[in-house]
């Protein structure tokens, strides 16, 4: 499993647009080969700061299948007019302890 992290700012004053515009976003992601679940926190500091967090089965589901499909153009359209700057995104494996 892939876990894919993304640090988003939005632009401030534009927080409930953008959870209502993640609701719909959601549920295109939910939807794509090799997606496993994901989830949005909200920075309690900051009140423009996100987290998002989103398991994906391996790396090429989400650089590959998700980021040159269709659906990503929607999920474009819904999302990215809201950064500012612009997620960096970072992916990252488990390390088994024991």
């Amino acid at each position: 499993m892939i876990l894919e992290v993304a640090m988003l700012n939005v632009i401030q004053g534009k927080e409930q647009e953008f959870e209502d515009s993640f609701r719909q976003a959601s549920k295109i992601i939910s939807g794509m080969k090799g997606y496993i679940g994901h989830e949005l926190q909200k920075c309690l500091e900051e009140n423009n700061k996100y987290i998002l967090l989103v398991r994906w089965e391996t790396l090429e589901d989400h650089t590959v299948g998700f980021r040159q499909s269709r659906e990503y153009l929607e999920w474009k359209r819904l999302l990215h007019h809201f950064y500012d700057p612009f997620p960096t995104v970072e992916h990252y494996e488990n390390i088994e302890l024991e």
